[in-house]
């Protein structure tokens, strides 16, 4: 149901706050209501049980809870893999995914309706750029279908729709808002944020100490190697790229995870291999996740399987882990690098 009101999910306790303090109510309403929308996931303005009914009437009349509306879910039926559809107030449409592995249940959510950077192998990127989501429209992904399963989510990654650093403002506020342990209460190291390399904002992410996890994608080895494939390398040199890294995990003392996307006859050779792990290899506090190529109807493919346990083979000498990272609900266009929407 379309609306111009704002959403009440997105606020944070201070956003809440200062609601209650606008209407003459105690504070201390701003937690309950906290409580309300984000640890007991409530639809209904009804069920806000124990704040002033004066507060829940203009509460009704000037904003909404979910600024998100489910559209549908999709299941994929070779893997514990479900996508969800949501359309947000302007009327966008949006993709999470929701991946099951045993105990672990990482939710994938998305962070921009599109997305700017024009990665080759990306059908994310075919639609091009269309708005920011909001805090809220981020946050809402994991309250609606938390809702929608009989598990609990355990991990959440930013790697959806989108570039999450060119949201970055919101993208921070929608993740500690996930973690804030009054609320939904997801762990820090539960909680990873993927860029392709926005160098400004990886050392803004530094700088301000975030507690987050932190991934980049690189999928290539040279800097022309990666620019043909990955536009913003012609802004965020790799050379830029891996010093930015490097003084992340030495100024975080935290683990950095390199994403790998695996491309036949592009970054499959032996030799890119040997030059991962040579441009790896003083980065101390950091893994790599190669992950084989999930086919659109773009213009790469999958490498063949010795192709691909030749590359893998050669990285056993590598002085740090690598894993191989098959993707789930690949059939029902979930996998990595698969999801795009249109408003048709």
């Amino acid at each position: 149901m379309k609306t111009d009101k704002t959403s009440l999910i997105g606020k944070s306790l201070e956003g809440l706050v200062k609601i209650c303090e606008d209407n003459d109510v105690k504070s201390f309403r701003a937690k309950q209501l906290f409580n309300w929308l984000y640890r007991n996931k409530v639809n209904d303005f009804d069920a806000f049980n124990n704040l002033p009914k004066e507060l829940i009437t203009f509460l009704r009349s000037e904003y909404c809870i979910h600024p998100l509306t489910f559209v549908r879910a999709t299941k994929s039926t070779s893997e514990l893999t479900n996508k969800f559809l949501f359309k947000t107030q302007s009327g966008a449409l949006i993709e999470s995914v929701l991946m099951n592995d045993d105990d672990r249940v990482t939710l994938c959510l998305s962070t921009q309706v599109g997305c700017a950077l024009d990665c080759k192998f990306c059908a994310t990127a075919k639609m091009g750029f269309k708005e920011n989501l909001t805090p809220g429209e981020i946050v809402d992904q994991y309250l609606m279908i938390s809702q929608k399963i009989n598990k609990q989510i355990t991990n959440i990654v930013f790697m959806g729709m989108g570039e999450p650093f060119l949201n970055y403002r919101n993208v921070i506020k929608s993740a500690h808002l996930l973690h804030n342990p009054n609320g939904i209460n997801m762990g820090y190291k539960r909680i990873t944020i993927s860029t392709a390399g926005v160098i400004s904002k990886i050392e803004k992410f530094t700088k301000e100490k975030e507690k987050f996890k932190l991934a980049i994608s690189l999928n290539g080895t040279t800097n022309e190697q990666r620019k043909a494939i990955m536009p913003i390398t012609k802004k965020n040199a790799l050379v830029d790229l891996l010093d930015a890294s490097k003084k992340y995990t030495e100024q975080s003392n935290t683990w950095l995870t390199f994403e790998y996307v695996l491309l036949k006859e592009c970054n499959d050779s032996i030799e890119d291999a040997s030059r991962l792990i040579k441009l790896l290899y003083d980065i101390k506090k950091c893994k790599l996740n190669v992950i084989p190529y999930n086919e659109t109807d773009g213009e790469f493919q999958r490498p063949d399987q010795s192709k691909i346990h030749s590359f893998m083979s050669k990285l056993r000498s590598a002085p740090f882990p690598v894993t191989i990272r098959w993707s789930k609900g690949t059939d029902i266009d979930a996998g990595c690098g698969q999801l795009a929407v249109s408003d048709s």
